[in-house]
């Protein structure tokens, strides 16, 4: 058994034996896409690297990596969107908002890595705590189409007392546009006018990156 498939057999026996934590992050990689090239998974590191790389990765990206075929590539993505879905569900007990990092915490992990902006808005109780996460809008790689109709429907359905919007941004750089701080101003007076206050406006980019209007004082 030459090295490298020795390092990968190593690999697989610690991840088995409940030792993860100790293997480098391309043997993961490796086991994860079904790759005998350590290699392999060193150079997808190098283009899609860690922490928010790897969820820009696509099933083409995958596939043209040697020793990656269609069902390595279903393999991996398949386990992205379970980590997502438990980044997710993890904060789906009522958490509670009171910054712009719970904002990101919530909706970081399925924003991140879009190609396409997505609005959300998050409806809160009186004691800001979740109610529901609604999807406002999703737009092209650069913009968003938000009307403060929509957004405010579904939170006086919930008899939301307060809502804090956040989109992404598909560049990676989370710097509000001109368009932003317009929106935002916007929905405050629409929100005023329904009695339903606007506390923030969270924009999310990569590598954990954001800004808040409100911290800004845009809004």
């Amino acid at each position: 058994m030459g090295p490298r498939l020795v390092e990968r057999y190593d690999a697989r026996e610690l991840v088995l034996s409940g030792q993860a934590d100790s293997v480098s992050d391309e043997a993961l990689l490796a086991l994860m896409l079904g790759c005998r090239e350590p290699a392999v998974a060193r150079e997808m590191l190098e283009h899609h690297p860690l922490p928010d790389g790897l969820w820009r990765v696509s099933a083409e990206d995958l596939v043209r990596c040697d020793g990656v075929g269609p069902a390595g590539a279903a393999r991996f993505l398949s386990s992205l969107e379970l980590s997502r879905r438990a980044a997710v569900r993890s904060s789906a007990a009522r958490p509670v908002v009171s910054c712009a990092e719970d904002v990101v915490r919530i909706c970081g992990p399925q924003l991140r890595g879009s190609d396409r902006e997505h609005f959300w808005a998050l409806a809160l109780n009186t004691k800001n705590q979740l109610l529901r996460t609604v999807e406002v809008s999703i737009g092209s790689l650069n913009a968003s189409i938000v009307h403060p109709r929509e957004l405010f429907k579904d939170a006086v359905r919930l008899s939301a007392a307060s809502v804090v919007v956040v989109h992404n941004h598909p560049s990676g750089d989370p710097t509000p546009s001109g368009a932003d701080v317009q929106l935002t101003r916007r929905l405050v007076k629409a929100g005023d006018v329904l009695g339903i206050e606007v506390l923030d406006h969270v924009v999310i980019g990569d590598t954990g990156n954001h800004a808040s209007l409100r911290d800004l004082g845009l809004m």
